[in-house]
Formats: C-alpha cells, structure tokens, sequence
C-alpha cells in the first residue's frame, strides 16, 4: 500500500464508496492489482476484481462506479436509450416540478491520471534471487511445525519420501482452513511454491497437459488461450471449466488456489473435477520411483483406495483431452449455489455423453455430481444402463428415476435441504438433456440443413443458460442546492465522507490496529456447549500449565453485579444458551490464549426444559416481555361483514449483522482510583460505561469508554460491547494488565447472536373488490436467553404493524419470547395511525406515485407477463412495496443528545458530540453543521472521537436519529458560542474568523402508553416506496434481480451522497434478510452458519442490475435543516424482492396448475423458491424418497438435522 499514490485509492473515496472504512483497503488492493495486469479494463474485469470482497455498508455501487471510471469505454448508463449519458448531466428538472434535480455526486474533474508507466517495478534482486540456479533449502523451524521449500523437483521428492504425510502447500485455501477451523495438526509443511517443473502449458494435437502448480486464474488464462486458438468442438471442457472458473470462489481464491491442489484435495463440492472427470482427464503423478499415470475419474473422485495417490507421489500436472469426435460428443458443467459467485455448490454436476456417428443414441455417457454425498459421485451404474438408448423424453425419464435410485442421500446429511439437493440432482440432469437435444438440432441442421432430431419447445429455451453476471448501472437523483447558498456552505452539497481517504489509504484505526501496549494481554473466551444446563465443574488446570497463559477468569473474579440488568457476564452455576461465555483465558498471544481455552474441561448436567424455538417457547409460556397491543375499530364486529376471510401463518428469520469488524475491545486499567479505560467499536458508549462500572463496582466515572470509529454496526453493536466490556474488563482488573480482546468471526456470530427471527398469525378480511376491512396480527419473537433489546423490538414491530395501510378495523399483538438462545438485539388516506398519532399521508402517495410512473411500473409488468407466457422454465415478478417508516425511539430520553464545541485561539474547532460514527458519515454531517453556523470553512473543523469523558450520558447511536439528535445539539452549541462572539464581531465587522476567535440539546417529546394502546411514540415518519423486478430460474431457484427504483421521502439532505449511500447499503442488507441469508441452528440449539463459508451476504453479483435511487424532497421543520434520518428505512424496501420472487413464483405455479394462496416466508431461499416451484422433478423426488426426509422448517431460525 506504501507505493501507491492517490490515484488509486483516492477515487474510491471521492465517488463515496466507503462507509465505515473497514473492508476499503481490501476493495482498493482488489483493484489495484487489477490495474497494474490491465491498465484499461473493462468494466466486466472491474466486476469480477470485486467478486471475492465483501462490504455490508454500501451496496457495491458506488465502488463499482469508482473502479470503472478507470474505463476507457463508457461505464456509465444510457438514459432511456437517448444516447446521453446520466453522468454528464450536472442538472436536469422535471416537467411538473420547480426544482432542480441533480445527478452528479462527484467530480471526475478532481480525480488524478492514471499512468502505469509511473508504477513501481518488481525490484530486480528478487527476480535475480528466484531465478539463482544455485539457490538452497529454506527451512524454517517453528514451536511445533517445520516448514520447508525445497528449490528442485528432485529435492520435492526427496522431502517427499522422508516426509510423506506431509502436506504440500502451494496457495494454502486447502490446508489453513483445516487448520485454523478444523483444528488439524501437521507437523511438517512442503511448500514447492514456484518450483518451474510445475507451472507449464504443453498444448499437442489430442489436448493439453497444465502444471499442478498453475492457479486457478493462470488456468482459466490458458484455458482462454486455447479456446481462442482452437476449433469450437475441440474445446467443449474447456469452455465448461472457464464457466465455473468465472464463479468459483472470489479473484483472490482463484490467483492462490492451484490445479494440482484443487484436483488432488478432491473437495466434496468440487466445481471443477466433475467436469475435468467428464472431460475424461489424466493425472501425472511422480516420486522417487518414478512416473505413473491414473485417470481423474470416478474411483479417484470417490476415493477409492487403488485409485489413490501414494503418500510419497505429488501431482506433476493434469492433461485434460480435446472433445473427442468433434461434433459428436457434449460436454457441460452445470452448478447450484445460495448466491452466484463465491459460495461453495449446493449441488453441481460434471457430464459428457458421446452419441454414435450421426445419431442420436448414446454410445457413452458419464455423470459426476458435488456436494451430494461425502465426496464428488458417480452416477455410473444409471449411466451403463442407458447405453445405447435413443436421447428422448423417455429416456430422461428413466435416467432422472436411476439417478434417484443410485444417488442417496440420507435424512440427516450433513448440509441438510435433502429434498432440494435431489431435486437438484435431476434438474440439472434435465438442464444438460435440453443442452445436448439442441446441440444435436443444431448439428444435423448444420450438415443437411433439414431438421433431424426434434428440437427442444422454444417455451423451454431459457433454461439453457444460467444467469449472466453484469455490471451495475444506474442513476441517483437529488434535490440541487439552492443557487443563493453561500458558497462555503456546505450543507445540501454531496460531501466526501470525513475519514474517506483514510479508509481507502489504511490509514484509519480502528480498535485493533492500536499499537501494543506494554504488558499487554490477549483474551480468549471459552463458551458453553449446551443450550441450558447446569455447571458441574470447571477444571482450568492443563490451561493454566501451557506456556504464556497468565490467568483464567471466572465468574468468581467478578467484583461487582455479574448479572446486571439481566445480562450475565460470566456463566455462574448454571448455562442457559450455546455460545454463553463461561470463563476467558488471559495469555501473552491470542495463539497462546485460543490454545488454552481448549484445554479448559468443563462438566454440564443438562436441564430441562430446552427451548429453542418460538414454537416451543408459545407451548411452555416462555416470554420475556407482557403483550404489546394496538387496536383501532372494532376487528371482530367487522369480520361478520367481509366477502372473504383468509388466515395463515408466516415466518421472518433472523439476520447476522455481519458488520466486518468483529467486537473488538481493548481494556486499559490504570494506576490510580480503580480507573478503567476502554476502546472499542460501539454505537452506545454508555452503555458499556455503565456495564463495566456494575462489573467492577465502580462509580461510572471511574470508566473511560473511547469510540473514534467502528467497522459496522448495524444495530450489532448497541448492546452487545457492553456485555463484552465488561468481560474483557473483569479480566483486566484482576491481571491488572492491558487486555485486548477481539472475537474471531465464529464466536462473534455464536455469542452476539443477530436480529430476531419472527413468527407471525394473521386474519385478513376483504371484500370481493380487495379493499382490506378487518386485520387481526399476532407476532412472536424469538428473543433469545436474556431481555437485551427484545422488548423494544416487540414494541417497534408492533408499532411500525400498520406500514402505509389504513385498514379501519386493525389489530395487533406482540410477544417477545424466551429462549436457549443467544439473545438477539435491534427495524393510503389516514391522518392518524392505528395508535393515535397524526399522519400526514401526502408524502406517501407522492412517493408511490413517483414510483410507479418513473419505474414505469405498468409497461414492465405487462413486458413480464409476456415472458411468463413464453418461457416455462424461468419467470419474471414485479413488486412495489410503500413504506411508511418510523423514526426515532418511543421514549423522549432517547431523543435527545449533547455536543461540546471548543473554539480556539488560533481559529481552530474542535465538535464532540455523543453519536458514533460507524460508517453512515455522522461525523461528516456534524462537521457541515458545525461548518454552516460558525460560518467556516470545514477544513477549520476537527471531530477527534465520542467519549464519555467529553460527553457525558449520551444515547445509543440507532434508530436513523443520529443526524437528528446530534446535528440539534451542535447546532445549540454553535449558536451560544456565535452568540458570544457577537459584541466582538459588533465592534469589528470587517475581522477575519481569526480575529474573532482570538477576541472572544433539546430533544424530541415521545411518548407511548401501552395500556391504552395510545401516544404520539415517534417524532416524525419516512415515507417511501421500491418496486424490484426479479427473474426466477424455476429448476434451481436462483433468481436475478434485474432493476429496483428506490424513492425515498428525505425532506432536504444535508448530503445526498451520504443519504444515497445509506438508502442503497440498507436496500442491499434487507435483500440479503429476504432472500440470501439463512442462520442454520441444531435442534439442541447449536448455531452452523458461524462465518462467510456458511452465511451468505450479499456479493457486488447479487446487486440490481439497474439501480435507480431518487431523494424526494419535501419540508421537515422538527429535525435540523428540515432533514430526515435514513440510515434504517430502506432496509425495509429490500422486501420488495422478497414480494417480486413471489410474484414470479405464483406465475410459474398458475402455470402449473396451482391457483391456490400460498405462503412463501423469508428468507426466499433457492431452497424455498425451488421447492415451491412444484413440478415434475419435485413430485418424484417426494414420490420416490427412501424413508423419512428430515423437513426444514422456518422457525426461530432454521433448524436442521445435521452432523456436527
């Protein structure tokens, strides 16, 4: 990063593609290595670079946008096919409005020419050392392991024999991950990284031989190197490979992983070898005897013992055979994932037939399956039996049946969704069969020009090809600022986020890049196993003796209140969920510290009852909060009186935060007055504050609780950092050393648990024309084993019930349930809501209107029902979704908020205020207040950190009421300090703000009374509507999302780019809530999905391909400068994608024969899409399943069977 210069990292920050900070340095390096092998790329490059980065803060766009203005083409859209290009268009107005809109969030004028000549150049006496034909050995000697490089392919072999359960290393993907998650152990490593006898292309006549040391990426270069070279029919491996290659794993995967590793490791979900068995591959294996052949195939893949490498032998290379026969012979690969690119197959396929010269009976026929079975499968015995028989319905027929039969999957699977995966099995069968029945058409109308095989129904042709991965384009549009503004002022103006540079650069701390402290200890916990048991015993005895550990904390070692407010720090006597934290080992290393927590031995005697789900709490009475209840008519007097009555039930599961930097905490106790300090990412410092200073019975200000920055919130971090201050500090109290404590991402995602799962019961009643008369709600929540944030929960779903429905006779009820789980933490004409508060609808229908004529919603719609009725196998669904949206907390001392501004002698300021910054850009927007009311330039203004030291008894930063707040008590600030400058300005009017300076909250009023379902509990609403458009692929369950148009009611923004950035970074977290996103739990509550290998968030693939986001002006007098909070509303609006997969799924099901209702509930994933998509394929695989299959259902979260 040290050789860079701003022309590279600098227009990620200027085109607003960083929030929070955490996962830029890795978006720029993505980029940047791109540059440097393609000085031009285009933008397709841009996409893939980004295909192995995650960001939860902002949506992909932006960073997309910023990596294609390094584009020689146009990367920008079209508008409306007017040739014109959006970017360029610094203003543009409607026809029926006054004003002005802008579309322009940043000035490509402002950003540095790239010229690769200027780059670095790989320093010479590296390439010199590489290249010494006389370079030695190197071994490196470690505590336990020795790692050693040999520099021949003779000194490889030699390790080899003499080492022969040691495993080679190359990119490590394979053999890290088994030892940092899986605990193995070697204790020799062989790395013959660069070793020239394995990185080579031999390309003959009959097919090419690659290296085993080539990467995935260097293959897939090759690869497209012979595919260009060579005739289309030589080459159909090839071409599959390179499709799977595009999305297995991410760009950094792929430039690590190696051939040689990939074939030899024969990972069970393989997306390469089924097709390298089908493509009838060889491996060249060599050692100290000699060189062998053997045949990638079906007994290799399974691992069958004569099939196998010997210990001593190492994979040369891998020759993979032109397509034999040339036209004759057909070649695919074919995958299933719970997103598109980077994540491991649900079920994939390799399969090759071979026909009898110019017919279409089947002379040779091979299938491979993954991720299907303990290793990658062969369909063998099926494929025998269909020799010779003709390539017809018939035959797919028995084949689908064989395949059935012989690829058994058992009830409890590891992975689960059994039915699914063998609905996939012949899905995918059915999707090579259309394959190869139009390859053949297509073939003999080559040769004769008539048609000699049947052609596939044109209804079935897009089930051939899977979803193209493209990159995004759209527009956002603002409100411009007024032309009279000053020009120094920078409020309304799209404003670069304060820490940007520093984000993109590296160079902001967060947490953990503090430098070590003297003396400094690191903490590592160890959680409880069971869901409620009681603790017989905890044996610390082996941790203790192993090198480095100073201490092991218990609950013992608490001071203070362990149990403060119903939050319990240590585990004391009894456990109550899987993932409570029962003691922690204080050690010199985190290696040191996670090495003896291991060795801590406790003792549980299970306890009954253990609760899990919601549906078992209801049946034990287990709650954690009385019912929340509004009521408005009179709901059962209006049921006698509607045409129709529909009931049922609907389940939202729970979502994992998955902010990028895990809690992290460093505890700092000092010499004097039992003094504390901690650092820590937070969004409610006062919190932690007060749980530290219960922990060590303190009074709070003996608690310092530092906060510059945190890498992602999202709600994860309101409640959470406080149990875990306190933990880290109990153990820097007793060691009386500094303890830095940072959660590895598993049991970050164990112990802090995410957003509720939901459980809902509804009665609906309507008349014939689909006006809703009577609405009678019960939701439940599953809010874990302690009351965290649950009650709030219950009382924002009950509240926010209604959304933007007037419905004259509406109940709803709220009950937040008690469970052995991690408790889980913070989402037409009326003019009074459900609860009494006053409602002024005309924004609302204004956003609707917007929505529906500038997404041209009615076109569309009638465009998708056309492809609906000529496509069978894929449909497309629209959705627009209102929004009425709450804001703020229901209690007036959450609303309100403090702020200290220094001015300085030498004209300098310095803001604090009690919010936090965790990437929405709230230090940004204090910075143009301040910058509006002292009237100076911002460059003037310096905000260091929250603290609360400066400020005390601040509240949580959530709720979208971080500008609001914080901006009003900056602004009172600003304004006493303005205030007493005014006699000095008086007698120099003339003076500069240097000669000034050197001379001289309220909050909002909320209340709610729940006993009378009654009160005025939010501030203000956010009005809004989003219409998606999705297309489903009805055989596997993948869906596309191909546009979604945002607009948003934003009053006036104090920066659009800012706003724009949350609105389009919550869309894309809620489209991961609905659709993506699934939290597996065991029965005996266990949490599986414990990292980004099991839980998947969205990627810059799943995106809208068009992405369209308008701020919608309007007049909001309560907040400052007439604006509103938009950081959690939109999160809301990603449910359009949810409501558009229905739609597409009610089309393929009418299709089907299907008319009735039916439930789809969140998350829609391919599971839950494919599995409704009731066909065919799915009535076999129920109609010829062995035994029992272990059902999914959606409660709590999901629950599984599944091996450990």
């Amino acid at each position: 990063m040290m050789s860079m210069t701003p022309k590279h990292f600098e227009r990620l920050a200027k085109c607003h593609g960083t929030q929070c900070g955490f996962c830029s340095p890795g978006m720029v390096m993505s980029i940047y290595t791109l540059l440097r092998n393609h000085p031009e790329p285009t933008p397709e490059q841009i996409t893939e670079s980004l295909g192995g980065n995650l960001c939860r803060c902002t949506g992909y766009r932006p960073i997309v946008e910023s990596g294609k203005t390094f584009c020689v083409e146009s990367a920008v859209c079209q508008m409306k096919g007017s040739g014109k290009c959006c970017m360029d268009q610094e203003e543009r107005s409607f026809s029926d409005k006054q004003e002005k809109i802008c579309t322009k969030l940043y000035n490509e004028d402002e950003f540095q020419p790239l010229d690769p000549t200027q780059e670095p150049i790989f320093p010479p006496e590296l390439i010199r050392m590489a290249e010494d034909p006389n370079k030695r050995r190197l071994v490196f000697q470690g505590e336990r392991t020795t790692w050693i490089t040999p520099v021949t392919l003779n000194d490889l072999l030699e390790l080899k024999t003499n080492f022969p359960k040691a495993p080679l290393i190359m990119g490590n993907t394979t053999v890290g991950p088994s030892v940092k998650f899986s605990n193995k152990f070697h204790p020799v490593f062989i790395s013959p990284l660069g070793l020239p006898d394995l990185y080579f292309v031999d390309s003959t006549d009959d097919g090419v031989t690659i290296g085993a040391g080539y990467s995935l990426a260097q293959l897939n270069d090759a690869l497209q190197f012979i595919v260009s070279e060579q005739p289309k029919e030589k080459t159909k491996t090839y071409r599959a490979l390179l499709k799977h290659l595009r999305t297995l794993a991410g760009a950094q995967i792929r430039n690590m992983a190696t051939l040689g590793g990939h074939v030899v490791s024969r990972p069970n979900y393989s997306d390469l070898n089924p097709i390298l068995a089908a493509g009838n591959a060889i491996i060249n294996l060599i050692s100290k005897e000699g060189e062998r052949q053997i045949p990638l195939d079906g007994h290799f893949l399974e691992r069958s013992p004569d099939a196998s490498l010997k210990p001593e032998e190492v994979v040369l290379s891998v020759y993979i055979p032109h397509s034999p026969q040339v036209r004759w012979h057909f070649v695919s690969g074919l995958r299933m994932a719970q997103r598109q690119e980077n994540a491991s197959a649900i079920a994939n396929a390799g399969m090759s037939v071979q026909f009898e010269e110019g017919t279409d009976r089947i002379k040779a026929l091979q299938m491979f399956y993954g991720s299907v079975g303990p290793t990658v499968v062969s369909a063998s015995q099926a494929c025998q039996q269909l020799i010779g028989r003709q390539w017809d319905d018939q035959m797919l027929s028995d084949a689908c049946r064989l395949v059935l039969d012989e690829i058994y999957i058992p009830p409890a699977a590891k992975g689960g969704m059994v039915e699914y995966r063998r609905t996939l099995i012949i899905s995918l069968l059915f999707k090579f069969y259309l394959r190869v029945r139009q390859g053949l058409n297509k073939m003999v109308t080559d040769l004769s020009g008539s048609l000699g095989f049947p052609n596939i129904p044109e209804k079935f042709l897009s089930a051939l090809e899977d979803f193209p991965i493209e990159t995004p384009q759209g527009i956002q549009t603002f409100q411009c600022v007024d032309p009279s503004q000053p020009p120094q002022d920078p409020v309304g103006h799209p404003v670069m986020h304060q820490s940007a540079i520093k984000h993109a650069t590296g160079e902001a701390v967060f947490v953990d890049d503090m430098p070590p402290i003297a003396q400094e200890l690191f903490l590592a916990v160890v959680t409880s196993t069971r869901a409620h048991a009681k603790i017989i015993s905890i044996d610390t005895s082996e941790a203790l003796a192993l090198p480095g550990v100073v201490d092991v904390i218990t609950a013992e070692d608490v001071p203070g209140d362990n149990n403060h407010q119903g939050e319990i720090f240590y585990a004391q006597n009894e456990v109550i969920c899987v993932g409570q934290i029962v003691c922690t080992v204080a050690a010199d290393t985190y290696a040191h510290a996670k090495e003896a927590a291991k060795k801590v031995k406790i003792a549980y005697e299970d306890l009954e009852p253990r609760i899990i789900t919601i549906e078992q709490a209801l049946e034990h009475n287990s709650f954690l909060s009385v019912e929340k209840k509004i009521e408005q008519g009179n709901v059962e007097q209006a049921f006698k009186y509607v045409d129709q009555i529909i009931e049922g039930e609907v389940h939202v599961e729970g979502q994992e935060h998955f902010y990028m930097e895990t809690q992290t905490i460093l505890a700092i106790p000092q010499e004097e007055d039992k003094e504390m300090v901690l650092h820590l990412g937070t969004q409610f410092p006062t919190h932690v504050q007060v749980s530290g200073s219960a922990a060590l019975n303190v009074p709070r200000s003996r608690i310092a609780c530092h906060m510059k920055r945190a890498g992602g919130a999202f709600g994860g971090k309101v409640t959470k950092p406080a149990l875990l201050g306190a933990v880290c500090a109990v153990a820097a109290n007793k060691t009386g050393r500094p303890i830095r404590f940072v959660l590895e991402r598993g049991n970050d995602m164990l112990i802090t648990a995410g957003r509720h799962p939901l459980f809902g019961k509804y009665k609906i009643g309507f008349m014939n024309n689909g006006v809703i008369k009577a609405a009678d709600v019960e939701y439940y929540i599953n809010g874990g084993c302690t009351p965290d944030e649950s009650e709030m929960v219950i009382e924002f779903i009950v509240l926010k019930s209604e959304n933007a429905y007037n419905i004259p006779n509406f109940r709803c009820r709220g009950r937040a349930c008690k469970t052995n789980l991690p408790s889980n933490t913070v989402g037409n004409q009326t003019s009074e809501t459900a609860y009494g508060q006053t409602f002024n609808p005309a924004l609302l229908r204004r956003c609707w209107k917007e929505c529906l004529e500038k997404s041209s919603f009615s076109a569309r719609k009638q465009a998708a029902e056309e492809f609906n009725k000529n496509n069978y196998w894929k449909k497309r669904g629209l959705a627009v979704v209102p929004m009425k949206f709450t804001i703020g907390i229901p209690l007036t001392y959450y609303n309100q908020a403090a702020a200290l501004v220094h001015i300085y002698l030498d004209g300098s300021v310095l803001v604090i205020h009690g919010g936090c910054e965790i990437g929405q850009g709230l230090h940004t927007k204090m910075i143009q207040v301040a910058s509006r009311e002292l009237n100076i330039p911002e460059s003037y203004i310096h905000l260091p950190e929250t603290s609360t030291i400066t400020v005390p008894n601040a509240v949580f930063t959530a709720g979208s009421m971080g500008t609001d707040i914080n901006g009003k008590a900056v602004q009172n600030a600003c304004q006493i300090l303005m205030a007493r400058l005014q006699p000095v300005i008086r007698k120099n009017p003339k003076g500069t703000w240097e000669d000034w300076s050197t001379a001289g909250s309220l909050g909002y009023q909320t209340n709610m009374d729940w006993e009378k379902g009654k009160g005025n509990p939010y501030p203000y609403f956010v009005c809004g509507a989003s219409c998606s458009e999705v297309e489903v692929d009805c055989l596997t369950g993948a869906h596309k999302l191909l546009r979604t148009d945002i607009f948003v009611d934003a009053a006036f923004s104090i920066n659009p780019a800012l706003d724009i950035g949350q609105v389009e970074g919550a869309f894309i977290q809620g489209m991961g809530l609905y659709t993506t996103e699934e939290l597996k739990y065991s029965p005996e509550g266990v949490l599986y999905s414990r990292g980004p290998d099991d839980y998947k968030i969205p990627t810059v693939t799943e995106i809208p391909k068009e992405f369209y986001v308008t701020l919608v002006r309007s007049q909001n007098p309560i907040a400052i400068y007439s604006s509103k909070g938009l950081g959690e509303a939109a999160m809301f609006l990603g449910s359009s994608v949810l409501f558009a997969i229905y739609d597409a799924v009610t089309a393929a099901r009418r299709e089907r024969g299907l008319t009735k209702t039916f439930t789809l509930s969140s998350p829609a994933t391919p599971e839950l899409i494919r599995m409704t998509c009731v066909d065919q394929f799915t009535d076999l695989v129920s109609v010829g399943r062995r035994g029992p299959i272990i059902s999914t259902p959606y409660v709590g979260s999901q629950v599984l069977g599944m091996d450990s």
